[in-house]
């Protein structure tokens, strides 16, 4: 008798081979079976007409302070998502002695777009070392699967303390870190991450710690690994640099390297081809990179409050630097010096996150019934109409509205042709949702099923068992994750339900369900079936079941 038996399903097996129809049965958690007339089930889905496949791997979330007061990680497990990856960028919470948990949550407000409210009413601290975090999930239990990095930044304030985002780090200090990777790693780290990139800075516009690190230090912490045998290694570096670094540190450590977070962008459109050369060459030379891509477009909706897509300019600094002192900060907001050399920086087109593509910048909301007209139009429209520059007239008009107009900018990944070609080329991954950061500008936890609707089944870019390959499978090889990714027996029972005709993610849509009456932006699920995480169902078409169970498990073993 078998817990769970799913008839007449399009497997598509996670392999890349081609789908077949046929029943699958589960039982203790793991597929025993994949075949006809399988025998009786104490539960049976009909699945006739639908798509069974691997449940998505999400390589690049960010839940690690959600997961303490949300163990199902909403909304991925409804979206397909079975694993996730937590960690990335070096943005974690442990390390982190008790007397630094303020400063680590400042840092995560505004680098991954949270409510410092909702982070200090909502982050449950049972634990202080690496070890002891992985403990804490395990003893609470989780709804999917999660892995964790161990995370540069959360290594540096722990070994720097407040010293730790304005200085490089002495050999001691490196050595005491290093120390820590081996130790995270031993406990069953998924491998070690971090960030040189400038679009990532902490509360007032303070890098991030790990920004700080020289490249012995990196060096150093990525060639920990070495040791333990197995992990991967993770970075989102600065748009303006190579991969040279990342291939030095990957022969270090002799180990797999994820190079993130590379967009398409119009400015400078041949910047993501050249990296993803440059990935192409050091595999050739025995080094194994990956390009972290994304298969959506970056979409962000922002307000004047906290305009994260500003960031990335070094004329901004002034600003992030006193966003939090709100008469200091209107009054730079309005100073024709600030606002000339926002123009002048954006007249010098650099490889960053904006370059002043104002007419993909959209007044999605304003505040005053006066302004009503405006929503809908372009900032560029709309400055061309009133003869003013467009940063000129952002500023002027979120100023008039006490900061409240909200924005909606189309920043990278726009262009579907490049786009396409990115997504197909061998040496890239499909990842980068981000799910559990930048809660307040997008959600893009639901990317398999746009690479699913858009990109298979619109477009028709790539056969479906190839993508669902892509984000199954292939995850799961490049991570070392054992008997997960595939629908073969044996495995363990993490399955998709969907229909292929309709599988997609709707329009995005704002909640306040996070603690302390946060906000956050959230899309639902189309043609979502079921999703089952080792046999449990945890989701359905109406998104979580009721009562969701926790049956995921904090994998902490790896293929080296």
């Amino acid at each position: 008798m078998h817990d769970l038996l799913i008839t007449g399903a399009r497997i598509i097996d996670g392999t890349g081979s081609p789908s077949y129809v046929a029943d699958l049965a589960v039982c203790d958690g793991r597929i025993a079976a994949i075949g006809s007339n399988l025998g009786a089930a104490r539960e049976t889905v009909d699945a006739a007409g639908l798509a069974l496949s691997p449940g998505i791997i999400d390589t690049h979330t960010h839940y690690d302070a959600q997961i303490t007061w949300d163990p199902h990680v909403s909304p991925s497990p409804a979206l397909g998502v079975t694993t996730a990856i937590m960690g990335n960028c070096g943005f974690t919470l442990a390390p982190c002695r008790p007397e630094d948990r303020d400063l680590t949550l400042r840092n995560l407000t505004q680098v991954e777009g949270m409510s410092i409210d909702a982070l200090r009413e909502g982050v449950q601290w049972g634990f202080e070392s690496f070890p002891e975090y992985m403990d804490f999930l395990e003893k609470r239990g989780v709804g999917p699967n999660v892995a964790a990095f161990v995370g540069h930044s959360s290594l540096r304030t722990w070994a720097l303390r407040d010293a730790a985002a304005t200085r490089a780090a002495t050999p001691d200090e490196i050595a005491r870190m290093r120390e820590k990777v081996v130790e995270a790693m031993q406990v069953g780290a998924i491998g070690f991450s971090t960030s040189t990139s400038r679009q990532h800075n902490g509360e007032g516009g303070i890098p991030m710690p790990s920004r700080l690190a020289d490249d012995t230090e990196l060096e150093t912490l990525c060639g920990a690994l070495r040791e333990s045998g197995r992990g991967v290694l993770m970075i989102t570096k600065d748009s303006g640099e190579g991969v040279a670094r990342m291939e030095q540190w990957s022969a270090a450590a002799g180990r797999p390297f994820i190079v993130c977070a590379l967009f398409h962008s119009t400015v400078t459109p041949d910047s993501v081809f050249n990296d993803l050369d440059g990935i192409r060459e050091a595999q050739a030379r025995g080094n194994d990179l990956r390009g972290g891509v994304s298969p959506c477009p970056l979409t962000m909706e922002f307000t004047l409050h906290s305009p994260y897509v500003f960031e990335g300019l070094a004329s901004w600094k002034p600003a992030a630097k006193i966003v939090a002192e709100p008469v200091a900060y209107r009054a730079l907001l309005a100073d024709q010096a600030f606002r000339d050399g926002l123009h002048e920086d954006l007249a010098r087109r650099e490889r960053r996150m904006f370059n002043g593509q104002w007419d993909q910048v959209v007044i999605r909301a304003v505040r005053d019934a006066k302004n009503a007209h405006l929503e809908g139009m372009t900032v560029a429209e709309a400055a061309a109409r009133d003869g003013k520059r467009p940063f000129d007239w952002l500023l002027d008009l979120g100023l008039s509205e006490d900061l409240d107009t909200t924005f909606i900018a189309t920043l990278l990944n726009s262009d579907d042709e490049a786009l396409g070609r990115i997504l197909t080329d061998p040496v890239s991954l499909i990842t980068l949702s981000d799910a559990g950061a930048h809660l307040e500008f997008f959600c893009d936890a639901g990317f398999a099923l746009h690479v699913l609707g858009h990109w298979v089944r619109d477009r028709k870019l790539m056969p479906i068992e190839r993508a669902i390959h892509r984000m199954t499978g292939e995850a799961a090889d490049v991570f070392g994750i054992p008997d997960r990714g595939r629908l073969v027996a044996g495995a363990h029972a993490d399955l998709f339900l969907f229909d292929p005709d309709t599988v997609g993610r709707g329009a995005a849509y704002r909640v306040h369900d996070l603690p302390a009456g946060a906000s956050r932006l959230i899309t639902p699920a189309t043609g979502v079936h079921g999703v089952w995480v080792n046999g449990v169902k945890i989701a359905d078409g109406n998104g979580l079941v009721p009562d969701t169970p926790m049956p995921g498990r904090v994998l902490r073993e790896f293929h080296a």
